[in-house]
């Protein structure tokens, strides 16, 4: 019996001393984990170290806000960004934007020989009336004499000619009445132009109110009738009063206007027009 319990209580502390072996390797295992892990032991400063910290940090920030101060109040630098962005609005732009339309005159087709003699012509009545318009304007000047007495028969006769008009003027003493074809100046030749034109003879030489007019006309158009008349008369004043022939010479109030239209011929539509050539 006393054997028996000497061995129990030997077991015992044997049986503890296995139990508390191996709590010593599992601690090493946890230690060594953790090491292996990276984790390093957290160490918190002490206090006065923190409030020496925080004195220090309180002047940086006083000083860092002078600084933003100044740089508030600095003016602004463009960037160096910004001219690239200007660039790219530039190439935005179309190239020649800003230029004007340079206007292309269109060609002119030749002109056919119908619309030729029509401008011809209208340009042939603009001079003449520029000329009227112009006579009338200057004032005519005086007869270098006074005009010859006319004895109280006396008549005096002439013929104007003018492209196919022909005219037979009479005159005779009076007070400067005009009468064609039995009717009035005004209404024989409601154009001023045409009125202008014949009264242009008695004007110049003084005769407009010694001397009344009688005309027969015939052959023409008005324009064609207003030139002869005016040719007659020139020609009835040569024979009053002969020295006024270089005057109306001068003027060109003798000569016979022998231009006039040309006559159609055989084979072409017009005086020299041609009917279109075809091959075939």
């Amino acid at each position: 019996m006393i054997d028996d319990e000497t061995q129990k209580d030997e077991a015992a502390p044997e049986g503890q001393d296995e139990g508390e072996q191996p709590a010593g390797p599992v601690a090493e295992e946890d230690s060594s984990s953790s090491q292996a892990a990276g984790e390093e032991p957290t160490s918190t400063p002490p206090a006065g170290e923190a409030s020496e910290e925080a004195s220090d940090s309180e002047p940086e920030a006083e000083a860092a806000e002078p600084e933003a101060e100044e740089e508030s109040e600095a003016p602004e630098v463009p960037k160096a960004d910004e001219k690239p962005k200007a660039e790219e609005k530039k190439k935005d732009v179309i190239p020649g934007a800003d230029l004007e339309p340079i206007a292309v005159e269109p060609e002119e087709r030749p002109l056919s020989a119908e619309e030729q003699a029509r401008l011809e012509a209208e340009e042939e009545e603009r001079a003449q009336r520029e000329a009227a318009l112009a006579s009338e304007e200057e004032e005519p000047k005086a007869a270098s004499r006074a005009p010859a007495k006319i004895e109280g028969d006396a008549r005096f006769l002439a013929t104007g000619k003018r492209k196919t008009s022909i005219a037979r003027v009479t005159l005779r003493p009076g007070s400067g009445k005009i009468e064609v074809n039995g009717r009035a100046l005004d209404e024989f030749f409601p154009r001023p132009l045409h009125q202008t034109t014949v009264k242009l003879p008695l004007t110049i030489t003084g005769y407009e109110k010694n001397v009344d007019v009688r005309v027969r006309v015939h052959g023409g158009g008005i324009s064609g009738q207003a030139g002869a008349v005016r040719h007659g008369i020139a020609r009835a004043l040569i024979e009053v009063d002969p020295e006024l022939r270089a005057e109306l010479k001068r003027r060109g109030f003798l000569t016979r206007d022998a231009r006039a239209k040309e006559r159609r011929k055989a084979g072409l539509k017009k005086a020299r027009k041609r009917p279109q050539f075809s091959k075939r």
